[in-house]
């Protein structure tokens, strides 16, 4: 991963295949934030880790004395803590409506994410697969209206979902080449070639490669 300024000094426990931990990555590039990267999974975690978070989770950051976890406290607190550029609105309604952006995305496509990537039972991993490929096709149409999701300006939100979006393939999802999926397809192509995006991936990432 690409982020190479010196404005911090920090430590970021990531697993290089999750998506919570893609998304505090890309926070981490837009923001041009250095930190030491130290990777496992959830067979293999840092020896430390359990000492850092009482639940022994990836991702975890820390900087300095402090240690957090959760993926998206750790987004808000790089928000907060390197402000240029901002990627939470300065208004509080706006910046209200992305949180809920997020919690619903929370509530509604990442359980669905998890549940096709943990396996086990086939019939709740194909009907995962299902409803997270229609729930994306019902809101292609409003990135015909707005660049990024419902906004003009890339925000917390699409870094958020552009890990979800990333790993189509690797879980199992095809989207159909119809005018419907047109606009979603080109919001993917736009977040995709964002420089951060690019600077985020780890080497397993980039053999997750999206369809054409």
């Amino acid at each position: 991963m690409g982020v190479v300024t010196k404005r911090s000094s920090m430590i970021f426990y990531s697993d290089p295949t999750d998506h919570y931990s893609h998304r505090v990555r890309i926070v981490l590039a837009e923001k041009g934030v250095s930190v030491d990267m130290v990777e496992g999974d959830s067979a293999n975690k840092p020896r430390e880790l359990a000492d850092l978070n009482p639940y022994n989770t990836l991702p975890t950051l820390v900087d300095r004395d402090l240690s957090l976890y959760e993926s998206k406290v750790i987004m808000e607190y790089l928000d907060e803590r390197f402000p240029h550029p901002p990627l939470l609105p300065v208004y509080p309604v706006a910046r209200a409506q992305s949180r809920l952006w997020m919690y619903r995305l929370e509530r509604d496509w990442a359980p669905m994410v998890d549940t096709i990537v943990q396996g086990g039972d086939r019939e709740k991993v194909e009907h995962a697969r299902k409803e997270l490929k229609d729930s994306l096709l019902t809101i292609a149409p409003i990135f015909a209206e707005m660049p990024f999701f419902m906004s003009e300006e890339f925000t917390i939100v699409d870094c958020c979902l552009g890990p979800i979006l990333w790993r189509l393939n690797a879980l199992g999802i095809e989207l159909p080449n119809t005018r419907q999926s047109l606009p979603l397809k080109q919001y993917m192509e736009r977040l995709f070639s964002r420089e951060s995006f690019q600077q985020s991936l780890t080497e397993p990432e980039t053999e997750m490669r999206p369809q054409a």
